[in-house]
């Protein structure tokens, strides 16, 4: 009975061994089966994560090496260098008109003339005048000098011959001026006169305006810090709008030389040069006053920069399609360009288009080339 008993719990303790054999190999194949599928799926993850990196289209420009100035930007409305606004001295009916609108006229050009009939009799009259009192003037002469006349009566009568020589001196200026000339070479800006038309009525709207503009002039109003930086025969460029945007090369002509208490601005006259006469008074312009140049400055479109972190900063595009972020530092500012005084080198490509969402290092794609 011992015997049946002992290999009876022989039995039980190698079954149970065995059975636990069995579960830790079934439990430790498990782990392993679970690890592999983890690791899988992880790969899985990572595979599709970099299937889902979809480069960004940007646009980009080239940084370049040029030459860019520091201006003063302001406005001005050109003026004639000399207008004349023709305003008839003699009084009377306009028979003839000479010139229009946009005529071009040399100093003394006869412009209009007026009716002369009455100026012409003045002129007889005094001519005549003065005739009489030379012929007795002439017989006084000959008996003063053995002073059978009196003082009193030569001196009038020599009063005389002086007053009716001024008449006939008067006379012929009116003659004169019946015949309208033009006090300065240029162009017919305005005629208001008419034939038939009296002379009085063009004493407040003038008969002609003429203004020369071979050289015109652009008032210009600065504050008064920017006084020390200008000088005579300094450089500026004017926009014409009407002109398409042309550039117009200016210069400093004048300086005032006081500052204005109440605006606290100085003024500044330009001489303008109008060889073409492509520029015409009144025409409204963008003033560019030069400070300074700079030669061999790296040039950034202005577009490209981006304020982040209180900092300015470019996306660089490198030869793998990265962007870089890199922060800049920025020198003169002169129409679409910046320069850059650190940061770049000159060579690289950054992004124009396209920038405001991206992100340090990101993917992109180059669009227009």
């Amino acid at each position: 009975m011992e015997s049946k008993s002992t290999e009876t719990k022989t039995f039980h303790k190698g079954s149970s061994f065995k059975l636990f054999t069995v579960a830790a190999v079934l439990i430790a194949s498990m782990q392993l089966s679970g690890c592999g599928q983890a690791e899988a799926e992880n790969d899985l993850v990572e595979e599709t994560e970099q299937a889902k990196v979809i480069p960004i289209p940007v646009e980009v420009d080239s940084v370049e090496v040029g030459s860019i100035s520091s201006n003063y930007k302001t406005t001005a409305v050109l003026e004639a260098k000399e207008e004349a606004f023709v305003v008839a001295r003699a009084s009377g009916i306009i028979e003839e008109i000479y010139v229009e609108e946009g005529d071009y006229v040399e100093k003394g050009q006869v412009l209009a003339q007026l009716e002369p009939e009455r100026y012409q009799l003045n002129l007889q009259r005094a001519q005549a005048d003065l005739q009489g009192i030379e012929k007795e003037l002439a017989k006084i002469n000959k008996v003063y000098d053995k002073k059978l006349v009196s003082d009193d009566t030569y001196d009038k009568l020599s009063a005389q011959y002086e007053s009716a020589k001024a008449t006939l001196s008067l006379a012929k200026l009116d003659l004169k001026e019946a015949t309208i000339v033009a006090p300065i070479s240029g162009y017919i800006a305005e005629r208001n006169a008419k034939v038939g038309n009296l002379t009085e009525s063009f004493q407040r709207e003038r008969m002609f305006h003429i203004v020369q503009q071979k050289q015109l002039y652009g008032i210009v109003f600065l504050p008064e810090k920017e006084l020390s930086r200008v000088h005579k025969e300094q450089s500026a460029n004017l926009i014409v709008t009407a002109l398409g945007d042309k550039k117009i090369s200016a210069f400093v002509e004048r300086i005032s030389p006081v500052i204005n208490s109440q605006t606290g601005t100085f003024k500044v006259t330009l001489r303008v040069p109008n060889e073409n006469n492509l520029l015409k008074a009144g025409m409204f312009t963008q003033v560019n006053l030069n400070y300074d140049t700079r030669s061999d400055a790296t040039l950034l479109p202005r577009k490209a920069m981006l304020a982040i972190d209180d900092k300015i900063n470019v996306f660089v595009v490198d030869d793998k399609g990265i962007a870089n972020k890199v922060a800049i530092k920025v020198g003169y500012q002169e129409g679409n360009f910046v320069e850059v005084l650190e940061g770049l080198t000159g060579n690289e490509k950054v992004v124009i288009t396209g920038h405001q969402n991206l992100k340090d290092k990101a993917v992109v794609e180059v669009v227009n080339g």
